[in-house]
């Protein structure tokens, strides 16, 4: 899961699972940076305490994502999609609207984070946390060729996947 979800608050005495994460060297940690999930201030702290070396960035995305849907159905419960957020009838926070490149651009524009830490969050991390960094996450020979052409604006322009264009 991603740091912070249904986790009782870091507290001095009792850090807590947010706190058992940070503090350990062996933890990954999963980051939404969605602004709703997590605020931008708790976000940047977990990445000082820790360091970007174990934190990626996940999108916690669901089936509406990507697409002009309003809402849909799980479990039996409407879920509604409203101004990035999706939520239960009863407004409580049930997934995310974020897809990946939105949330390189808000780790670099809202958390102020540099371009180059953001993009191994998003590939080089995750593959290490995987242990497919023998053939994921970098740019180099024998690796595949999962690419993402992103704009200045840090908007996807196009993708290849496994060398193949999209």
């Amino acid at each position: 899961t991603h740091l912070y979800n249904a986790m009782p608050p870091l507290a001095g005495r009792d850090p807590g699972p947010v706190g058992a994460a940070l503090d350990s060297p062996e933890t990954w940690c999963g980051l939404i940076v969605d602004g709703h999930h997590v605020s931008d201030a708790a976000l940047r702290i977990a990445i000082a305490a820790k360091g970007p070396e174990r934190m990626m960035l996940v999108t916690d995305a669901m089936a509406v994502t990507g697409t002009d849907l309003a809402g849909f159905a799980l479990h039996g419960r409407r879920i509604h999609r409203r101004d990035g957020r999706l939520t239960t009838d009863d407004g409580t926070l049930a997934g995310s609207d974020l897809d990946m490149a939105s949330a390189v651009r808000n780790a670099v524009h809202r958390l102020g984070l540099g371009l180059p830490a953001v993009l191994r969050m998003a590939s080089l991390v995750p593959a290490r946390f995987l242990k497919l960094d023998h053939e994921r996450g970098r740019i180099a020979p024998g690796y595949r060729a999962d690419l993402v052409l992103l704009d200045e604006s840090l908007h996807v322009r196009h993708t290849w996947i496994g060398g193949n264009s999209n």
